[in-house]
Order: C-alpha cells, then sequence, then structure tokens
C-alpha cells in the first residue's frame, strides 16, 4: 500500500494528494501532527530510502530553526534522529510518501513523481 503522509495546510502536501488523486493511484494519507510517525517506522522507511537522514528533516520549518538543528544533527547519530523526528511530526520533512516494498519520495517534484510513482 502507498503511504501519503502529509500535513493538511500544506500547500505542496495538497499537491502530492491532488497528483495521485489524478493519476487515480490507491493511498492512505497520514497527518503527520494527528498521528506521527514512530522512531520504529522513521527507521524502517529511512533504511530503504538509501537517502542521508538529514534529507528527512523540514529544514525550513520553524520547529527546525527553533531547535537550532542545522548545527545539531553533524554530530547526532541516526538512531537520535529517529527519535527527535519521532516527537514532533512539524520537524518531518513533507509529504513523505513510502510504499512496503522500499520507495520513498520527500517532498513533491511531478517529475520525480512521475519517475517513482508511475
Amino acid at each position: 500500500m502507498l503511504n501519503v503522509v502529509i500535513y493538511p495546510k500544506c500547500g505542496t502536501c495538497r499537491n502530492a494528494v491532488k497528483w495521485f488523486e489524478e493519476k487515480g493511484t490507491a493511498f492512505v494519507k497520514r497527518h503527520i501532527v494527528d498521528e506521527r510517525l514512530s522512531a520504529v517506522e522513521l527507521k524502517a522507511i529511512h533504511s530503504k530510502s538509501g537517502l542521508p537522514i538529514k534529507r528527512f528533516f523540514n529544514t525550513s520549518g520553524m520547529r527546525y530553526r527553533e531547535l537550532v538543528l542545522k548545527d545539531k544533527l553533524p554530530n547526532m547519530t541516526d538512531d537520535e534522529c529517529y527519535a527527535l523526528l519521532a516527537t514532533d511530526g512539524m520537524l518531518v520533512k513533507r509529504p513523505l510518501v513510502y510504499h512496503e516494498d522500499g520507495r520513498v519520495t520527500l517532498g513533491f517534484k511531478a517529475d520525480e513523481y512521475e519517475l517513482v510513482w508511475q
């Protein structure tokens, strides 16, 4: 099943949802604040993605800046990052789209979605 982790007020997230709906793709939406991802889920998604853990952080978000994560992330272990991301959905880059087959995308770029999700 395709999982689309979103924040409903996020325009980028709305664009991703619209893209999947227009393609007729079945998916499950998950509200990142109301249904945060656990550290275990984040670890599983990250390990399949092949992406650096920093990519999972919403680096343009207020919470990221408040916590001065730009300076802290380079010294954090992956497990510390999973634990931190699990505490606050607003820290997670969105939309986070993943499938049990291992495909993962962060953010929304239509050309990337065409390659990964078609």
